[in-house]
């Protein structure tokens, strides 16, 4: 594990001028967006970052626990910066794409019951709830 980490900073530390460019994009926008979105963002600032890129750079931030991924239930993956460090869970808009940080202890308490039944350790999860919100109801 600690050597993924590492090969992952390390990654992350070629290419730096593209890569911090994806990297200040995320910080400035809000919810999740598709690679594509986020590269056609950078093409309006005359970035100069290429598509590969910004898909290798979102995967290296995704390994490296910097930003949050969710995949839309078509299969669409969506990234973004979390406000939150620690792990948490998203309730995301099918229709806008509007997306709440939220706690799930009682999730936390039973994926662990759950491993633990069946002898798995060292387990993770990620939890999307998806709904639509009240303003999209309107």
């Amino acid at each position: 594990m600690a050597a993924t980490v590492n090969q992952t900073m390390s990654n992350l530390t070629r290419n730096t001028r593209q890569r911090g460019e994806v990297l200040a994009l995320l910080r400035e926008v809000e919810g999740f967006h598709s690679a594509q979105q986020l590269h056609q963002m950078l093409l309006a600032r005359k970035a100069g970052v290429g598509l590969t890129t910004v898909y290798r750079t979102l995967q290296l931030l995704v390994d490296a626990g910097e930003i949050d991924s969710t995949r839309l239930p078509g299969g669409e993956q969506l990234f973004r910066r979390c406000s939150q460090s620690k792990h948490h869970h998203h309730l995301v808009c099918r229709d806008c794409g509007r997306t709440v940080e939220v706690a799930g202890p009682a999730v936390e308490r039973w994926a662990d019951q759950v491993a633990a039944q069946h002898g798995f350790t060292d387990v993770g999860h990620t939890l999307e709830i998806f709904g639509t919100c009240a303003a999209c109801v309107r």
